[in-house]
C-alpha cells in the first residue's frame, strides 16, 4: 500500500526532529496521537460515558501511553513506588496485576508470558506472506492474538477473572495501545537472516536469526547531518517509533530539551489530532462481513506489505548474531538505499506514519463503539 502526501495544515517539508527519550512503540506521542483521535471521535457518545467511568475518567490519549509506562516497574517491581497513578487508585492496582500476572521475561517456553511480547509480531518480510501462512514469529502471546483476547474480555467471551488479569478497564488501556502498535511496520514485520548473513526465510531455515523488528540494527540514512559528539547512531526500530513521528512538527527545533518540546509540540499536537479526527482517512473501514475479533489479524495482513518496503528500501551490512540477554539475534547495519522515485526514505516513512496514525485512531473509535 503506497502513501501518498495529502494536503495539510502542519504538512510542510517533512525534516527529522529527534529528542532524547527512551524508545518505546511509536514513541508516547504516536500513542497519544492515536488515543486523543479517538476521543474527539467519541466525544459526547453514550461509548464515551462507558469508557470514562471504565477507566475512572482517563481519557483514551492519557490511557493510550500506560503499556509502555508500565515497562519501567520491570526493574524495581510493580509496588515502587506505592502508587504509580495515585488519582486512579483502583486503575492502579489492576495494573499491577496485570504486571505481576505477566512479569518480564525472554523464555518463551515459561507458563506465564511476559507483558511485553503482547505489543509485537515477528512475520518474515521476506518471503511475502500473510499472518497465517506460517509459523516463525508468531505466538499464542503476540499482538494479534492479545487485542483478539482483550476484545473478548470486553465482549464477556473471555472471563473478567482471568490468568493474565486483563480486566475489562485494563482491556481498554491495552486495546488504546495496541492498536496503534499494529499500525507501526515494525511491530508486525522483522526480517531473518542466516549464518552468512543473508536474508534467509525461516519457516525452512530453523537456525536463522531474526532483527526483532529492525530492533538490532541501527539506521544510516541519505543526507543525515553529522552526528554531534556522544550521539549514539539510531536504531532502525526507533527511526519508525520516534524520527517519522516527530517529522510530523516540522517546525519545533530538532535539540530541544524534552520538557521544551513537549511543551512547544502540545498545541501543535492538538490541530494535527482535530485535523485527523475531522478528516475521514483512506482505506480503514473493515468488511461488514469480518467480526471484531479478526480485526487484529487483517491489520497485521495490511501492514505487512508496508513493513516489506520498509526493509526492502535498505541494504543491510556487517551482519552477525550477538547475545542478547539468553537470546541470540542478527545484529548489523541498515543503509538507505536509492529509492526509484527518488523520495528518500525518511520522507516516504513519514507519510506512512501519518496515514498509519489517522487510521489507528478512527479504528480504535470503531472498535471500542461496537464492542461497548
Amino acid at each position: 500500500m503506497e502513501c501518498a502526501l495529502r494536503p495539510s495544515l502542519l504538512l510542510g517539508i517533512l525534516i527529522t526532529v529527534r529528542f532524547t527519550i527512551t524508545a518505546e512503540a511509536y514513541g508516547p506521542l504516536g500513542h497519544e496521537i492515536v488515543g486523543a483521535i479517538a476521543d474527539e471521535r467519541l466525544a459526547g457518545t453514550p461509548t464515551a460515558t462507558k469508557i470514562s467511568a471504565l477507566l475512572d475518567r482517563l481519557s483514551l490519549e492519557k490511557a493510550a501511553v500506560i503499556a509502555d509506562e508500565i515497562k519501567g516497574w520491570d526493574k524495581k517491581g510493580a509496588d515502587d513506588p506505592p502508587f504509580h497513578y495515585a488519582a486512579h487508585r483502583n486503575i492502579d492496582r489492576q495494573l499491577r496485576d496485570f504486571w505481576r500476572a505477566n512479569p518480564p521475561a525472554h523464555d518463551l517456553n515459561q507458563t506465564a508470558p511476559s507483558h511485553h511480547w503482547f505489543h509485537y509480531t515477528d512475520v518474515p518480510v521476506v518471503p511475502p506472506q500473510r499472518y497465517r501462512d506460517g509459523n516463525a514469529g508468531r505466538s499464542k502471546w503476540d499482538i494479534v492474538h492479545m487485542i483478539r483476547y482483550c476484545v473478548q474480555v470486553l465482549q464477556g467471551q473471555a472471563p473478567e477473572q482471568n490468568e493474565r488479569k486483563i480486566t475489562k478497564p485494563v482491556a481498554i488501556i491495552l486495546l488504546a495501545h495496541y492498536v496503534a502498535d499494529i499500525h507501526q511496520p515494525l511491530h508486525v514485520g522483522a526480517q531473518y537472516f542466516d549464518a552468512q548473513g543473508r536474508v534467509a526465510d525461516p519457516n525452512k531455515d530453523k537456525s536463522a536469526l531474526g532483527d526483532e523488528g529492525g530492533n538490532t540494527f541501527t539506521l544510516e540514512l541519505s543526507g543525515e547531518p553529522p552526528r554531534i559528539r556522544g550521539m549514539h547512531k539510531r536504531k532502525f526500530h526507533g527511526f519508525w517509533d520516534y524520527d517519522a513521528v516527530n517529522a510530523l512538527f516540522p517546525d519545533v527545533p530538532r535539540y530541544f530539551p524534552k520538557e521544551k518540546f513537549l511543551a512547544e509540540i502540545e498545541p501543535l499536537k492538538k490541530q494535527l489530532v482535530h485535523e485527523m479526527a475531522t478528516q475521514e482517512p483512506r482505506n480503514w473501514r473493515m468488511p461488514s462481513n469480518i467480526s471484531v475479533d479478526g480485526y487484529a489479524e487483517m491489520w497485521a495482513d495490511e501492514i505487512l506489505p508496508i513493513a516489506r518496503d520498509a526493509y526492502a528500501r535498505l541494504e543491510f551490512r556487517k551482519v552477525m548474531p550477538i547475545l542478547e540477554g539468553d537470546r541470540t539475534v542478527a545484529s548489523g547495519e541498515a543503509i538507505e538505499k536509492p529509492a526509484a522515485d527518488r523520495t528518500l526514505y525518511r520522507t516516504w516513512a513519514t507519510n506512512v506514519v501519518r496515514d498509519e496514525l489517522h487510521k489507528a485512531g478512527w479504528r480504535l473509535a470503531d472498535l471500542l463503539e461496537k464492542i461497548l
